[in-house]
């Protein structure tokens, strides 16, 4: 069974979303790095870049895929996890914490309410 904390959001593409003050932390999901295996390279997106929600905007690759990463919500990327560089496997080892990926600013937090609650993604997943 996956973890999934019950204080974030989450996609259906596995992203997960924690607010933090004015801004938001996107990683991927603990389903989503056992089913890539071991990451060895994410190619992160640039600072100041501005996403509509479902733009691909990095790229994960793992011994046995590239899976692309998408925007959970549309916004300005107000900083990426520059750890990933050197330690891709942070993303397998810490998916909620020091595997996060960017940090975005979104204009209407309203709009997380769109987003799956743990008990959604729960069903999303089948468990």
């Amino acid at each position: 069974m996956s973890d999934i904390p019950e204080d974030l959001c989450y996609t259906e593409e596995h992203e997960w979303v924690r607010l933090e003050g004015d801004e938001v932390v996107v990683g991927i999901t603990d389903h989503a790095q056992d089913a890539l295996t071991d990451i060895v390279y994410v190619e992160l997106p640039d600072v100041g870049l501005s996403v509509n929600e479902g733009d691909e905007f990095a790229s994960v690759e793992s011994v046995k895929s590239v899976s692309s990463i998408f925007a959970p919500l549309t916004g300005e990327l107000s900083a990426v996890n520059e750890s990933l560089d050197d330690a891709p496997e942070l993303m397998n080892d810490d998916p909620y914490g020091a595997g996060w990926i960017v940090r975005m600013r979104i204009e209407d937090i309203g709009v997380l309410g769109d987003l799956l609650d743990a008990a959604g993604y729960r069903a999303l997943l089948g468990e």
